[in-house]
């Protein structure tokens, strides 16, 4: 529910805090005192509409989906708008795009203001008949889960073999692809590292005769090897380290030597060629080791395209199971409501015939298979298609059908926005929308502007808005209050005893 609503700074109103209760919220008022204004700044502080209010905020109770939203619940948790030079939206302080917020608040809160079809949707038409057969039998609660499950299987058994059934058509050019790929790669028949040695290989051949010349030349230093070693005893000085240096000296020598020696042997244009084909995998693949990554995968799809086949008559052959399965499951969730179906009709017409109806008559019709059967449920008013009825029977028709889920809810529905539902209504059609909203506000906490006195009798809290100059304001009405206000209703602002009366009587009899 919505415990707390401050709004300041827009239009007419300068500053409102409204505590509310749960139930049905009444607001009146006379023309053009603020009632929708005040109505759109609260369904702009969730994301609902846009208004310009400096600020408009709504604390509520309900419990917000953490880890789909990321937001941390509080005890209680506040939405707020706020205008300056543009338009922020926080819950709990973090900062939300208006559709967002708006999305996070839409599982908590509707707007019954225009033709919304949501209410009759075959999924939610078809689960309030559900939750009607459910309440005598609980067969069918393990018959949806069972069918549910099978419906899911069979869909994805479904999608592979049409998968597999396309691939088919071009089942032969697959099959060339992936042995070409696999005859390029190995063809090439690249070994991980080679890449690397044969740039090793390709610098040292372009290195080698300059370096060979270079070892032949200092082959002088040797010659004159002794030389050195009789100076050095000729001054008294002990020659072996000179000795074990030259010998070191060669030893290098003679490795580079024999290194660069060895590569006589190497084809230079073999080497640069198998450098300009690996290069054209990697550019291809990424890497040497992408490129046979790659080769083992096309094995695989060619292993998979050759036994095609196999496969496919294996899925056929599930598919097949599990088509039955489906059709049977489904034809018995059909028997179940066909057979409740006239009961059904009958409830909400029972709803229809006391909000002053026409009756509505319901057909289950064989639609493709769903998550919820092979079922559609449609409904006509006397015949006619909704879409032709007008809004006001659209809205009393669509308060029957929540009144018909209202029976089997186990938890609190949130939060109804309703404007002027009884506007140009008579008094008993008004007393039967009063009714039917008083049904509902056991489920849910009701907003509605009215300006009949039979609703705004019925209502649990009341809030009369009206203008002090040219200032909205709003006050919650006491008994006596709620009286007088429900006579300016009936008569006008001349007050009539008659009206006072009349007043009374509605409150004393709706409490």
């Amino acid at each position: 529910m919505i415990e707390r609503f401050y709004l300041k700074d827009y239009l007419s109103f300068k500053e409102t805090e409204l505590n509310l209760k749960t139930g049905l919220v009444v607001f009146t008022g006379p023309s053009g005192s603020g009632k929708s204004i005040l109505m759109e700044s609260i369904l702009s502080s969730l994301g609902g509409a846009t208004c310009n209010a400096s600020l408009c905020e709504s604390s509520v109770t309900w419990d917000i989906d953490e880890e789909s939203t990321g937001i941390e619940n509080d005890d209680i948790n506040v939405f707020k708008h706020i205008k300056k030079e543009k338009s922020r939206y926080f819950v709990n302080n973090q900062s939300l795009s208006k559709k967002a917020i708006g999305t996070v608040a839409s599982k908590y809160l509707r707007h019954l203001s225009l033709k919304d079809f949501s209410d009759f949707e075959n999924e939610n038409l078809l689960s309030i008949l559900d939750d009607r057969i459910s309440a005598k039998s609980k067969k069918i609660i393990t018959l949806k889960e069972k069918y549910k499950k099978s419906f899911i299987e069979y869909s994805d058994v479904k999608k592979e073999l049409l998968k597999i059934e396309e691939e088919e058509k071009k089942i032969v050019e697959l099959k060339e692809f992936a042995a070409f790929e696999i005859k390029k790669i190995e063809d090439i028949n690249p070994i991980l590292g080679e890449d690397e040695e044969l740039l090793i290989v390709k610098k040292e051949l372009s290195r080698k005769e300059k370096v060979l010349e270079s070892l032949e030349a200092a082959q002088e230093i040797f010659n004159h090897e002794h030389l050195a070693t009789s100076a050095l005893d000729s001054l008294g000085i002990e020659s072996s380290f000179f000795d074990d240096a030259m010998n070191e000296l060669r030893a290098y020598f003679d490795s580079a030597t024999e290194k660069f020696s060895a590569l006589e042997d190497v084809d230079v244009e073999e080497v640069l060629n198998r450098i300009e084909e690996i290069s054209g995998l990697k550019r291809r693949y990424g890497s040497v080791e992408e490129a046979l990554v790659y080769k083992e995968q096309k094995k695989q799809e060619l292993a998979k395209y050759e036994n095609i086949e196999i496969a496919k008559s294996d899925l056929s052959d599930r598919y097949n199971i599990l088509t039955s399965l489906v059709e049977s499951l489904a034809a018995q969730l059909s028997d179940l409501r066909e057979k409740e179906l006239s009961i059904f009709e009958t409830a909400l017409n029972s709803y229809l015939n006391s909000l002053y109806l026409r009756d509505a008559t319901l057909s289950l019709k064989r639609q493709e298979y769903s998550l919820h059967g092979c079922d559609a449920l449609s409904i006509k008013l006397n015949d006619t298609e909704l879409a032709k009825i007008s809004t006001g029977e659209f809205n009393r028709l669509r308060l029957a059908i929540l009144a018909l889920k209202s029976e089997f809810m186990s938890k609190n529905g949130g939060v109804l926005m309703l404007d002027e539902i009884d506007a140009n209504l008579s008094g008993e059609e008004s007393m039967s929308v009063a009714k039917v909203l008083r049904k509902l506000s056991s489920h849910f906490q009701i907003f509605v502007i009215s300006h009949q006195p039979q609703l705004t009798s019925m209502g649990d809290q009341h809030f009369l808005v009206y203008k002090d100059g040219n200032i909205s304001k709003t006050k919650e009405l006491s008994f006596d209050e709620k009286v007088d206000e429900i006579a300016r209703i009936i008569s006008g602002e001349n007050i009539s005893n008659e009206a006072k009366n009349f007043a009374h009587e509605l409150l004393e009899a709706n409490k």
